[in-house]
């Protein structure tokens, strides 16, 4: 009953505060003709608050897989090098694009390194043709840091066209074309609707790939199968957006906190959780603010204490 009462809360405030984030900005949609009314609300506002709830819910849903597999409380995209992956990737089209002309799709090119990472981390991880989760991060963390030192080749690369680099890697959720946020909705309900047919095998698998084997679980099929739909939630999000940091860290700690560590339960509560609190941080950076700030910092500046106060917390 809690379960399903905290639920229904978090809800309730994401369809409320996404009616008021569409209603405010710095221009009054009632005391303007109603046709620039009509291009603000449908082309500004209404993609924007529909790509925070997505992409929340979309890095939230990431995390727990990801947690869920790998059995550490500090696994995301960001461990495993699929955000450095599809940064690279972004930051390599703009690089192309700015220098030599040639129109590179950013997002297209963000999503296929993420995958392309992934990729090597499965395959270096692998021992005696089967997945071992400590090697995984090992492995991801080695994969990131080569990625991220290419990003730093590139930003330097670019000169004095750094700043457009710079500014996509804060993570900014504003002028997003609503065909492209419509694109990663659905790929988000879904990735999640899979993802949540398989949050009791995930429960099982935690205990060892032994223990799934001996109740019939394919443990690589099923790795495998969730860490593809957590890195296709991470590209697509990435690809979009930018790098959103903390989201898929501190939501599935905070609602373990309050629902305990069944990923059955875990998992719609922190696709809810993870809009709200990104709806809620995009409409901080644009009303509240005197001078708007990407997401992504704010996100970072949030959740880098609020971790930290968690971590301290659970230690003592």
């Amino acid at each position: 009953m809690k379960y399903k009462m905290i639920n229904i809360m978090l809800l309730i405030c994401i369809i409320g505060l996404a009616i008021f984030a569409v209603g405010v900005g710095k221009i009054n949609l009632i005391n303007i003709d109603p046709k620039t009314a009509h291009t603000i609300f449908y082309n500004i506002r209404l993609p924007r608050v529909l790509v925070a709830i997505f992409v929340g819910s979309a890095l939230a849903t990431s995390g727990v897989i990801l947690q869920g597999l790998l059995q550490n409380p500090l696994a995301d995209a960001y461990t495993l090098g699929i955000a450095s992956g599809g940064a690279f990737g972004a930051c390599l089209a703009i690089y192309v694009n700015l220098t030599l002309g040639i129109n590179m799709p950013i997002q297209i090119f963000a999503i296929l390194f993420s995958f392309l990472v992934i990729g090597i981390v499965l395959w270096l991880s692998k021992v005696k043709g089967e997945l071992e989760s400590t090697n995984v991060i090992i492995a991801g963390i080695i994969v990131g840091s080569i990625f991220s030192a290419g990003l730093s080749l590139l930003k330097s690369l670019a000169d004095e066209d750094v700043a457009s680099m710079v500014y996509w890697l804060m993570g900014n959720l504003s002028s997003k074309p609503l065909n492209k946020v419509v694109v990663l909705g659905v790929v988000m309900l879904i990735c999640f609707v899979i993802a949540y047919g398989y949050m009791g095998q995930l429960n099982i698998i935690t205990l060892g790939r032994r223990e799934a084997n001996s109740v019939g679980i394919s443990y690589d099929f099923l790795y495998r199968l969730l860490m593809i739909i957590a890195v296709t939630l991470t590209a697509f999000s990435v690809s979009l957006c930018g790098i959103i940091g903390f989201v898929g860290l501190i939501v599935p700690h905070l609602c373990r906190i309050f629902i305990g560590a069944d990923n059955r339960k875990v998992l719609p509560m922190s696709a809810l959780l993870g809009a709200l609190f990104l709806l809620l941080a995009d409409t901080l950076t644009r009303t509240v603010l005197q001078h708007e700030i990407p997401v992504g910092v704010l996100t970072t500046m949030v959740g880098g204490p609020f971790f930290i106060y968690i971590f301290i917390a659970k230690k003592r």
